[in-house]
């Protein structure tokens, strides 16, 4: 993180053994956490995979909601506030069945009310895209 952002110091810790289980079983391991970009990657194999096979959607769906998320709520940690997922859409674009996925997350639009961010995930092997979700999000308080 940059040791200039503050924001950090609000966000719930981002490590996988701090995460709920279904965090976990996701895989994202994040490297960096900012209110303009977050960035991590997930090492995709068997514990991911459909009954064919492949690496379930749901992985990406996960991928794209954590990471927009963290990023956003670093956004709008300085005012008290968190950003919560209202809308998650995103592509399968190819398939996978193992290797490391880097998953870059960067704002669209951020609004004092909503914002909007980009999801990319790429094989890094040799940078295909496998997946591309934009998630829009709203900045609420948190609850108790």
């Amino acid at each position: 993180m940059n040791s200039t952002d503050k924001s950090h110091e609000t966000t719930p810790g981002l490590s996988l053994d701090k995460s709920s289980a279904f965090v976990t079983a996701a895989g994202l391991h994040i490297v960096e956490a900012r209110g303009d970009r977050v960035s991590g990657w997930i090492d995709l194999g068997s514990d991911h995979h459909t009954p064919w096979g492949i690496v379930h959607g749901g992985v990406y769906l996960t991928a794209v909601e954590s990471a927009a998320s963290i990023g956003a709520s670093a956004a709008v940690a300085d005012r008290g506030l968190i950003a919560v997922g209202v809308h998650n859409a995103t592509d399968f674009i190819r398939g996978a069945k193992e290797g490391r996925a880097e998953v870059v997350a960067l704002p669209i639009q951020q609004g004092n009310v909503q914002q909007l961010w980009e999801v990319t995930i790429s094989r890094a092997a040799d940078g295909q895209v496998l997946a591309q979700g934009r998630l829009r999000l709203q900045n609420v308080e948190p609850r108790a």
